[in-house]
């Protein structure tokens, strides 16, 4: 059940005549008050034929009246309109069940509290099976105004309780976190000039296609313009950039005037402080035993930084989670960079992902915004490289940022953010999509090739070695022999299989992996991409920096597991 308190006005007339009236596509049927302040006196146009509209205004503007004959200051945004709507699949309520909701509406919003007789006038309006529309005038009868700071938040809560009660379908508690809805008026606008989305739902993923191609506010702006969306900076006196508007080409007032919308209005995040603090942080110091062998690709360097969401979605302390939704916040950025960057035939599942994970990007947690240069860096990479990933570092790509949306949506729960963790989830679904699609050419190569059974068998004793608890799903995954071949081509290339194997366990936990085998493929062809550690030149590396706490050599330079055999069995060539 949605209640959607409207901006005050001051026509109480004008309301009523809409609400009694036939609608704008004839959808009012049987008008009629299911409830009020006094139901006893009150005229009801709907049930009385002797009532009119204009009396029923009168009757509740009254206290208004009598107040702005008191007092110099006349009262003008004196109404308050709540229209609350029942989900579709929800069983229609009678007309003493929306009575109830009604009360516990007002009641929870401040305009009629439980037990105080002087509170405001108001009715509700049954116009339709699924709906109601709760009028109110905010002058009590008293003369005073009533309190209704917080009133959206209290009224979300009886909303939740109504559903429990009435077994209607049960939505998730806001957070003061969503963007704005789209109001009537924009979507009538919107159908009549012919266009799918509203203004702001169309500036809105303009802004967000646009972010990964920008490093300041003022580059983003100037791309904006670029791309033939109306920008209206607000500068101070020295120059420097105090706020924007955007506005829709064709979007004009009745004057024929350009209509803009302010960057906070349109959504959430896209204000100009929240934008730059993501598009201008600074790169954090990075430690001196960083890994060294960088990638060469932006495609390899962007799954390389996904792994800082391993090490950070199992936070605990308040500077973690800070950096943690620093880091969901730019996988959003990165998806939408790799969903345009992608080859044509793998678009549409990525940018489907892209904006289902817009939802997830923001919460109240506040963003340490410095902590994921990394992965800014990766996706503004992406969005200006010249040419597109090959199907390996597609792959590996996809692959991670499944698992990234994964961790989110993990995080997010345990953090209580339910319309986050459901929007990620959402995310995982196209991904895995994008995934598996991804991966099949790679899959196909993989098992032309020829390989000899008894190396195979010898690789499974590294799976076993390294991944004891999760070899036997391995082996026995259609993907395994195509596992087989990478691991083999990458002990070509000097690297230890077992390692590998060790390693790519440690950066995605396989239990909930529907597919083992297929997930170590992607991360190991990406691993084994860099040169095969020198384990003298780390260690003498390693011994010239000072010693810290913090100083965690990668897994590939960590000794082997004791589960691991003392030294593999000899190889038989291919």
């Amino acid at each position: 059940m949605i209640a959607a308190i409207k901006p005050t006005g001051a026509n109480t007339r004008g309301l009523l005549a809409y609400l009694y009236g036939p609608g704008r596509h004839d959808e009012h049927l049987d008008p009629h008050i299911v409830a009020g302040f006094a139901m006893l006196g009150m005229p009801d146009p709907g049930r009385n034929p002797d009532a009119t509209l204009t009396q029923l205004a009168q009757h509740l503007d009254e206290p208004v009246h009598l107040r702005n004959s008191e007092f110099g200051k006349k009262i003008t945004d004196h109404v308050w309109h709540c229209p609350v709507r029942a989900a579709p699949e929800d069983r229609h309520l009678s007309d003493a069940e929306w009575a109830d909701v009604a009360q516990r509406i007002v009641e929870a919003a401040g305009i009629a509290p439980p037990g105080d007789d002087l509170g405001c006038r108001w009715i509700a309006v049954r116009h339709a099976d699924d709906h109601i529309h709760i009028l109110a005038t905010t002058v009590r009868e008293d003369g005073r105004r009533p309190k209704l700071h917080g009133s959206g938040t209290r009224v979300g809560d009886a909303c939740r309780q109504i559903e429990t009660d009435y077994g209607l379908r049960q939505l998730k508690k806001g957070d003061r976190t969503a963007g704005r809805r789209p109001t009537q008026a924009e979507m009538h606008k919107a159908q009549r000039l012919g266009w799918e989305q509203t203004s702001r739902d169309w500036l809105q993923e303009r802004i967000r296609a646009a972010i990964p191609h920008a490093g300041s506010t003022e580059e983003l702006l100037a791309y904006l313009e670029a791309d033939g969306i109306a920008i209206k900076p607000r500068r101070g006196p020295s120059g420097d950039l105090l706020g924007y508007a955007a506005g829709r080409p064709g979007d004009l007032n009745k004057e024929g005037e350009q209509i803009y919308h302010p960057g906070g209005k349109i959504a959430p995040d896209l204000s100009l402080p929240k934008l730059r603090a993501r598009l201008e942080a600074g790169a954090p110091e990075e430690h001196p035993t960083a890994r060294r062998d960088r990638p060469i690709t932006p495609w390899d360097q962007a799954t390389e930084a996904l792994d800082t969401l391993h090490t950070e979605s199992t936070s605990t302390s308040a500077d973690e989670d800070a950096r943690m939704q620093a880091n969901i916040g730019a996988l959003g950025e990165l998806l939408e960079a790799t969903a345009q960057a992608a080859p044509a035939d793998h678009r549409a599942q990525l940018r489907s992902a892209s904006a289902a994970f817009t939802r997830a990007q923001w919460s109240q947690v506040r963003a340490e915004d410095r902590a994921a240069h990394a992965l800014r860096t990766a996706a503004r990479d992406i969005a200006h490289a010249a040419t597109g990933p090959d199907g390996s570092a597609l792959a590996a790509l996809t692959a991670a940022l499944l698992w990234a949306a994964i961790l989110a949506a993990r995080w997010h729960e345990a953090k209580g953010h339910a319309h986050q963790a459901d929007a990620a989830r959402q995310a995982v679904q196209h991904l895995q999509s994008a995934a598996d699609d991804a991966l099949s050419p790679t899959l196909t190569e993989l098992a032309a090739r020829p390989f000899k059974e008894e190396t195979r068998r010898v690789l499974a004793n590294d799976v076993r070695a390294a991944v004891p608890e999760h070899a036997e799903r391995i082996l026995s995954d259609p993907a395994w022999p195509a596992l087989a071949t990478v691991l083999a081509d990458a002990e070509a290339g000097g690297h230890k299989p077992h390692q590998l194997l060790e390693e790519a366990a440690a950066r995605r936990e396989l239990s909930t992996a529907h597919r083992p085998a297929r997930v170590l493929i992607t991360r190991i062809q990406h691993t084994s991409r860099n040169p095969a550690p020198n384990r003298r030149a780390e260690a003498a590396r390693l011994r010239s920096t000072t010693a810290s706490a913090f100083s965690v050599p990668s897994p590939s330079t960590q000794p082997r597991a004791a589960t691991a055999p003392t030294s593999p069995p000899s190889r038989p060539r291919r």
